[in-house]
């Protein structure tokens, strides 16, 4: 969620906004404040709750924008090593991943005893701490600590696919460095199309890169069209895939990943910026802290859910006074963990650290309950 590819206003303000909702979905979704406030806010809630994941489809398209514009901006991977790209990326997702998943762990072990509510994590065992921390929980069949840490494995698996996919072309003899490039975006168009029309229809490969390299593979398909001479060839092929999927098994997820591409492609090719105002420029200070709030905003909905349903379980409210001060406490916490833990350059040796720390706090945890 994070790249090496020069900032964008309008990448940074989509990011923002696409974090904003994932919060408030979450917020919709796990209650118990959500269920009190629906009397005030039915079609609100009912929305976010439905609607609001779609969200994650904009982070898709970006992450394969931001990972071509960093990768191969000019077609061929810029990069030396692979396993050392691959690494460098894991360790920069895996720090703050970490620190987020432990104050997770931590704050569900403070709230369990007095807040029965199906939304806290139950104790954890030492095959869902090491699976966690490794990225490996659903493909593993281990429940995960938080909500949403899913899509960091997924984008991990996605970047490093791409690396792989751009080395592998690069190693190939005998090719002039214009056939590695066609080479390229004909193999990254034909795996957003087999995505697309087959692997994202199975809902039972939702762990695998596979099933969303659909949206993904159409976000490095814009950042192509932003690029070329002939736009109109990339926009027109990346509508036509899009079409195809539908028609073939209508999904809203692909049809909000097929707009924002469009969408990100058109806006981008265009000499405009966007408007002055004060909320254009929290959405873009959002966007660039995104995953962090997007890591840290679910344990600190789960203690203010917690506190609010102590003190006043039914008035509405105060449940929904409560769910804006998750929200605005989300943002501080995912400010504090952006500048303390997500900018100092990473290291595997904080990597190891943290991941440690996250094992050894649950194995804690797990013994005082008697888990262990």
């Amino acid at each position: 969620m994070s790249s090496a590819a020069p900032r964008s206003p309008l990448i940074d303000t989509l990011k923002g906004l696409a974090c904003a909702t994932i919060v408030w979905h979450h917020l919709a979704f796990y209650g118990p404040m959500s269920d009190v406030a629906m009397a005030w806010f039915p079609g609100v809630l009912a929305w976010l709750y439905e609607y609001g994941r779609m969200a994650v489809q904009v982070f898709l398209v970006l992450g394969g924008y931001l990972a071509m514009a960093s990768l191969a901006p000019q077609g061929l991977a810029r990069f030396d090593s692979a396993p050392l790209q691959v690494a460098r990326r894991y360790v920069r997702l895996a720090i703050p991943y970490a620190v987020a998943l432990l104050v997770a762990v931590l704050v569900a072990a403070l709230v369990r005893p007095w807040f029965a509510h199906p939304s806290v994590p139950a104790e954890p065992s030492l095959p869902q701490l090491l699976a966690n921390a490794l990225l490996l929980q659903d493909i593993v069949g281990e429940e995960a600590l938080s909500a949403g840490v899913w899509y960091v494995a997924i984008d991990f698996q996605l970047f490093a696919l791409l690396v792989l996919l751009l080395a592998g072309v690069r190693a190939l003899p005998g090719l002039a460095p214009g056939q590695r490039v066609l080479l390229v975006r004909v193999l990254v168009v034909a795996g957003t199309a087999a995505s697309l029309l087959v692997f994202n229809r199975h809902s039972g490969l939702d762990m695998w890169a596979l099933y969303f390299m659909g949206a993904y593979g159409l976000g490095v398909m814009a950042f192509w069209a932003v690029g070329s001479r002939r736009p109109a060839l990339w926009l027109g092929g990346m509508a036509v895939l899009g079409a195809l999927a539908l028609a073939l098994d209508f999904r809203a997820r692909i049809l909000v990943a097929l707009v924002s591409a469009l969408g990100l492609a058109w806006a981008l090719r265009r000499p405009w910026t966007l408007p002055a105002g004060l909320a254009v420029a929290l959405l873009q200070r959002l966007g660039q802290m995104s995953y962090s709030v997007f890591l840290v905003h679910f344990p600190v909905c789960l203690l203010v859910n917690a506190l609010v349903h102590q003190v006043w379980p039914t008035a509405v409210w105060a449940n929904a006074l409560g769910m804006l001060a998750a929200f605005g406490l989300s943002l501080a916490a995912g400010r504090l963990l952006y500048r303390t833990v997500e900018r100092p350059a990473p290291t595997w040796a904080l990597a190891l650290r943290w991941q440690a720390s996250l094992v050894g706090a649950g194995m804690l945890v797990a013994l005082s309950d008697g888990v262990l």
